[in-house]
């Protein structure tokens, strides 16, 4: 891990949400501190009406749990506001982290009901953590999801974060920034995030360089003398192609030129995108500057994208902001974090939550989750979330089903799964070393790849199952059905 981290010197093990303390103080009080429990971490829906988002906040979330601790002023403060006994607060002097935690490693595809995170120890930690793990998760899968969408609609053309001055706080751009890189990007312009997590830090002239200069050639001129192996040049300053572009090609033919050196591009940061590529590709193009590339910026998102390249803009790379950073379309990811079993002696007791909406009932037990490929193409079928115990034989067929419209089912041969969660933390300690961020990046567009083109689209993209194993919804419907049965009359 590099040396930065999460904490950048705070202690974060207060960010909780006061009823995990008051929750702790009363399961400490009551006898049931040290009760084994199960907690899923789970989201119900994809934003943006996607089909898949992409894990990223694990990294964080282990050096998070790797130093929780309580300080002096912590316990004066919790003591101030006369709520919890002094043997609790004498627990929490003393705090030591003994849980267990499996996740989804960063960067693989994941998709609603099924486990991000899976925790198991004693109560009074398993739920303190929620919120931290909850936060952690939920902002960074946000963002490296939208990342994904708009590098895909980007098609081939890199992708620069540029939203740090538009993010919700600092570590909204920091960590925002990394999960842009794992969702795609190319580069980042956060400088901090190059420096924590060693992810390309790029960037040139803002319009307030061309405007400082008495005239937008001087204000050129002087960028390529400064900077003539990487001159990119903002034309949008005054008029596109009335002076943008008539100063840059001349300050390419006078300056760079005569140094051998081409220049790297121009970038346009307002206007009509594609009708202004467009005349400034043939601008420069008739000027002997082919290479020269066009990089747009501007409130960009996968839809504006889109268009663009459908329009025929001649654009080699986009600038994107504050529609990635702080996901504007839809800035909520909804993961939920629920009690799923507790232990009695050794016996696991699985345990539910029922509602009136059926996609809020929860899924019952310690589970694992297989991802179900075609043996002969490697592509992605299904997700199979099973009881923990449960193997799959990859020898025999294997019957899905769909977990609500039950008579939905495929029977699969030829095929093999790959266990999607693995263990982070055993008693406490991290046994999981997370790879670079780039190492990541690589890693989620091979997975990607895996996913069917229908379940890629932006539109009405095809819904990837997540079904339940056979002895899972057995499981679940026993639950429900006892239950319901208490409340008939």
């Amino acid at each position: 891990m590099n040396r930065f981290n999460v904490r950048n010197e705070r202690n974060l093990t207060m960010l909780v949400d006061f009823y995990e303390l008051t929750m702790g103080n009363g399961y400490f009080d009551n006898g049931v501190a040290n009760k084994i429990a199960y907690f899923d971490m789970f989201f119900r829906r994809v934003p943006d009406g996607g089909g898949y988002c992409i894990m990223a906040g694990v990294e964080q979330l282990i050096e998070y749990l790797s130093d929780l601790k309580f300080t002096e002023d912590d316990i004066e403060y919790l003591k101030s506001k006369n709520t919890f006994s002094e043997e609790f607060l004498d627990y929490l002097k003393n705090f030591e982290f003994v849980c267990d935690v499996w996740a989804i490693p960063e960067g693989n595809p994941v998709f609603p009901s099924e486990p991000l995170v899976v925790v198991k120890g004693p109560v009074i930690q398993a739920q303190f953590i929620e919120t931290m793990i909850l936060l952690t998760v939920n902002h960074q899968t946000l963002i490296a999801t939208k990342a994904n969408r708009i590098c895909r609609a980007a098609q081939g053309r890199p992708v620069m974060e540029f939203g740090s001055r538009r993010a919700q706080g600092y570590d909204g751009a920091i960590y925002g920034a990394r999960a842009a890189m794992i969702g795609g990007c190319s580069s980042t312009a956060c400088t901090i995030a190059d420096e924590m997590f060693d992810v390309p830090a790029v960037g040139t002239m803002a319009h307030s360089w061309v405007q400082l200069f008495d005239n937008e050639y001087d204000a050129f001129k002087c960028w390529a003398e400064t900077y003539p192996d990487n001159c990119v040049l903002l034309v949008d300053t005054y008029n596109v192609l009335k002076s943008g572009i008539p100063n840059a090609i001349k300050v390419f033919d006078e300056i760079l030129k005569p140094m051998g050196i081409r220049p790297k591009g121009i970038r346009i940061d307002s206007g009509d995108i594609t009708y202004l590529t467009n005349c400034c590709r043939e601008l420069l193009d008739a000027a002997g500057y082919e290479d020269c590339k066009i990089v747009i910026s501007n409130s960009l998102d996968e839809y504006i994208i889109s268009d663009v390249i459908a329009q025929g803009a001649k654009v080699d790379s986009f600038g994107v902001g504050e529609r990635l950073i702080t996901a504007k379309s839809e800035p909520v990811f909804g993961g939920v974090y629920k009690l799923s079993a507790i232990e009695n002696g050794s016996t696991i007791v699985p345990k539910i939550k029922i509602s009136e909406n059926e996609e809020k009932i929860t899924n019952p037990g310690f589970k694992k989750i297989y991802r179900v490929f075609d043996k002969k193409s490697h592509m992605a079928i299904a997700d199979l979330l099973a009881l923990n115990s449960e193997i799959v034989d990859e020898s025999q067929p294997l019957e899905l089903f769909n977990p609500v419209y039950t008579w939905k089912r495929k029977k699969v041969k030829n095929y093999y799964v790959k266990e999607l969660l693995v263990k982070i933390f055993d008693h406490g300690k991290a046994v999981y070393t997370s790879p670079s961020v780039l190492e990541i990046k690589e890693f989620s567009q091979k997975e990607t790849s895996k996913l069917w083109p229908e379940v890629l689209r932006f539109e009405n993209p095809h819904t990837y199952y997540v079904d339940l194993s056979k002895d899972l919804w057995d499981l679940k419907h026993s639950l429900l059905h006892n239950l319901s049965s208490n409340f008939e009359e």
